[in-house]
C-alpha cells in the first residue's frame, strides 16, 4: 500500500519503512523552535526534566518575534529569559533584537529547514514550512520542552486530505485566495489533526510567497 509525504517523512524519522494514519509514533525532529510567548513556558519545563543542556544547540531557534521591541516590563522578561537560556546553551540560532524577523519567515529565509524534514514549534503557524515539502507542525510548550531535551517527540500520524487546483488565477488573485476559499469550504475544523496536500496546475504554478501563505493558514 502507498503512503503520503506525510507518512513517508514521518516513518523514515521514526525508522520505520510503514506508518498507519492514527498510529502514535515516536519520531527525530530535524529542527524546532520557540517564539517569546511559548518559549520562556519551555525553558521553565527543560529546568524541571534532569537534563544539563540541549539535545542539538544548532538544531534550535528562539525568535522573540512577538513583542520586538519589548511593550513593558513583562515582554522585556520574557525575552531576558530566552537570551539567558540561549546564552546558557550556546543556541546558535538565537535571534536578538536587531537581527530578529517573524519567526516563520525567518526560518526559510536563514535556510534552517528543508525537504524531507520534522520541524516542530510552539506556535500554531508552524505548519508554514510545509511549502518547502517537509513535514511541520505545532506543539506545546512542554512537548518543546522536551523535545530540546531528547530531539524526538511523539505524533499521532494524520490522516491526509488531497486539494487539488485546476486552472488559472485571474489578475490580482493568489495563494492567499485560495486558502480562504477552501477554508470556506471545509470549515475552519474541517481538516482537524489532518495534513492537507495541495497539488495541480494551479499550485504548480504558484510563487513560493504563496505557497507559504497557503500553508501558514
Amino acid at each position: 500500500m502507498g503512503q503520503t509525504i506525510t507518512q513517508k517523512i514521518l516513518a523514515a524519522h521514526a525508522g520505520r519503512d510503514f506508518v498507519e494514519p492514527g498510529e502514535l509514533i515516536s519520531a527525530k525532529v530535524d529542527f524546532m523552535l520557540g517564539n517569546d510567548i511559548t518559549a520562556p513556558i519551555a525553558i521553565r519545563e527543560f529546568g524541571q526534566i534532569g537534563v544539563e543542556t540541549v539535545f542539538d544547540n544548532e538544531r534550535i531557534a528562539l525568535v522573540p518575534d512577538h513583542y520586538t521591541p519589548a511593550k513593558d516590563m513583562k515582554a522585556a522578561q520574557q525575552v531576558k529569559e530566552m537570551r539567558e537560556f540561549a546564552r546558557r546553551h550556546g543556541i546558535v540560532n538565537w535571534f536578538e533584537v536587531g537581527r530578529v524577523g517573524i519567526e516563520h519567515t525567518l526560518i526559510p529565509d536563514e535556510g534552517l529547514v528543508v525537504p524531507g524534514d520534522v520541524v516542530i514549534g510552539a506556535d500554531s503557524h508552524t505548519c508554514t514550512y510545509g511549502a518547502l515539502g517537509l513535514f511541520s507542525t505545532g506543539v506545546g510548550s512542554t512537548d518543546l520542552a522536551a523535545a530540546m531535551a531528547l530531539g524526538e517527540t511523539w505524533f499521532r500520524v494524520p490522516e491526509t486530505i488531497k486539494f487539488v487546483y485546476y486552472g488559472k488565477l485571474g489578475e490580482w488573485v493568489g495563494g492567499k485566495d485560495l486558502i480562504l476559499y477552501t477554508i470556506g469550504k471545509i470549515g475552519v475544523d474541517g481538516a482537524l489533526y489532518c495534513s492537507m496536500e495541495f497539488v495541480g496546475e494551479t499550485i504548480s504554478a504558484l510563487p513560493m510567497a504563496d505557497r507559504f501563505t497557503m500553508c501558514n493558514m
